[in-house]
């Protein structure tokens, strides 16, 4: 390699990959230090009954798709689950199949880049605290409405991660004592009130049993309950449709309480809203807010956080892996640069 290809190794702009890991999705994209998304590919995840080396191959396979048009230098794996504290290990998913897994060194080994992993609701913070909802908050925590409730808790620029990485499961605090089985084994948690499975279930639930509020909901999806849709109930309620209405109104009024139990322990200055089930906008935390205000201790003789949607949308996750892997980048490429002079010195040596 020749000193002047060596020269832009050090130069040339400092991409990452980031990988957004959810229950239901693979997505994958180049990002830049400011956060602008240059490429991105998306993959249903696989079967979460698969072996982990099946999703293992859709996240290489991602990321090469994205090497073969870019020059990437690290890679931010944001995944769903319990991260442990030296944030190379999944230590439980309750949507997919991973327990202890030792993700980054399986990827790395792989791609040949440095590898960073970090729960999916911290990255989607993360981004939102440097370039979008949260910027210039000191205190800020994220609720990641999805397939389940993934949440997040900065302090003065610092991610909290928690004595042994697993801080943020908002969404398995117990809200309802013996209430409805949820994924991770115990009951009652809140992401199985507040969460898009918790919306979909509900309308699904309202379909089968042959109500006629959920006719309209119903014909939208084919006649066939099991079709029956986050994005279908969401077009319905903002068509209008009260069945709709009145299931976003009772997930917002889960979600108000829970973000209500969140401020009387953490008290932070902003609560960022994201994930699929945000984009109903006021549908959802409208509602929310109501119900927030309610619920929270010591209302009318404290401040409140704001409630506010997140500005990234679905690709906050992935924009927040990405830059949390940007100071690995740097070393790498650092490193990488000082291998290829050593090689160029030895082959001047030589001749």
């Amino acid at each position: 390699m020749t000193e002047r290809r060596a020269s832009r190794l050090v130069t040339a702009p400092l991409l990452t990959v980031g990988v957004d890991i959810g229950g239901t999705k693979v997505a994958a994209g180049v990002v830049t230090y400011d956060g602008r998304v240059l490429d991105h590919v998306r993959r249903e995840t696989p079967d979460r009954t698969k072996t982990p080396d099946v999703i293992e191959d859709a996240i290489v396979g991602a990321v090469r798709e994205l090497m073969s048009r870019h020059e990437v230098h690290a890679v931010g794996i944001g995944a769903a689950g319990f991260i442990d504290v030296t944030r190379s290990h999944v230590l439980f998913s309750p949507h997919l199949s991973w327990r202890n897994e030792p993700l980054r060194e399986a990827v790395s080994t792989r791609l040949r880049l440095p590898v960073v992993v970090e729960n999916d609701a911290n990255a989607a913070l993360w981004a939102e605290w440097r370039f979008g909802a949260a910027r210039g908050e000191t205190h800020a925590v994220c609720v990641n409405l999805g397939t389940g409730i993934g949440g997040g808790l900065l302090l003065n620029g610092t991610l909290q991660r928690g004595r042994f990485g697993v801080a943020g499961e908002f969404g398995h605090m117990q809200v309802v004592p013996q209430g409805r089985r949820c994924e991770c084994g115990n009951r009652g948690c809140w992401e199985q009130y507040a969460s898009g499975n918790a919306l979909v279930r509900e309308a699904r639930e309202l379909a089968a049993a042959n109500s006629p509020v959920a006719h309209a909901l119903l014909e939208r999806a084919g006649g066939q309950v099991g079709s029956i849709t986050g994005p279908i109930v969401t077009q319905a309620a903002r068509d209008g449709d009260p069945a709709a209405r009145e299931l976003f109104q009772e997930v917002g009024q889960w979600l108000g309480l829970g973000i209500a139990n969140l401020a009387a322990a953490l008290d932070p200055g902003t609560v960022v809203v994201g994930g699929g089930l945000s984009e109903a906008g006021d549908l959802l935390l409208g509602p929310a807010r109501e119900s927030f205000s309610r619920a929270l201790t010591g209302r009318r003789f404290r401040p409140e956080p704001r409630i506010v949607r997140a500005d990234l949308g679905n690709v906050a996750g992935l924009v927040g892996a990405a830059d949390l892997a940007r100071p690995f980048a740097r070393r790498f490429r650092r490193a990488r640069a000082r291998a290829v002079d050593r090689r160029r010195r030895r082959q001047d040596w030589a001749t």
